[in-house]
């Protein structure tokens, strides 16, 4: 979690605190370094490693529980629900379809650009439009 030199993660000042520990960890699982029924960092140690209130931490570590991602062993800790990976892929994709896919296809009829054309430039290699 924390670089060997002690560093602390960088935050980005135009997302509240408690949603990037929860990308952070949403990240973790999607990657794979924190497994299905492994347990999580604290809210201790991420409040350490981010260098934050640890009730701002434990406001990330709840969003996700809220949501079903982790589950609390009493006494232990917060660990990663069975499905999890699965649960942030598909929702981070029905965000992406959403916010990103549907932006870039508006933006592309305002430019006048087909959807074919659009598709052509998304599977050649270059991708970049000939000028």
């Amino acid at each position: 979690m924390e670089g060997e030199d002690g560093e602390h993660v960088q935050l980005d000042n135009d997302r509240s605190i408690y949603r990037q520990i929860a990308d952070f960890i949403e990240d973790g699982i999607l990657s794979g370094a924190f497994l299905e029924e492994q347990p999580v960092p604290s809210s201790n140690q991420l409040a350490r490693l981010w260098k934050i209130n640890p009730a701002t931490a434990a406001k990330g570590i709840n969003q996700l529980v809220d949501s079903g991602l982790l589950y609390k062993r009493r006494g232990v800790g917060m660990y990663v629900s069975p499905g999890a990976p699965e649960m942030v892929r598909q929702r981070r994709m029905q965000v992406f379809y959403e916010e990103r896919l549907s932006a870039l296809v508006r933006e592309a009829e305002q430019l006048g650009i087909s959807r074919e054309q659009l598709a052509q430039w998304i599977l050649s290699e270059d991708g970049a439009p000939k000028k």
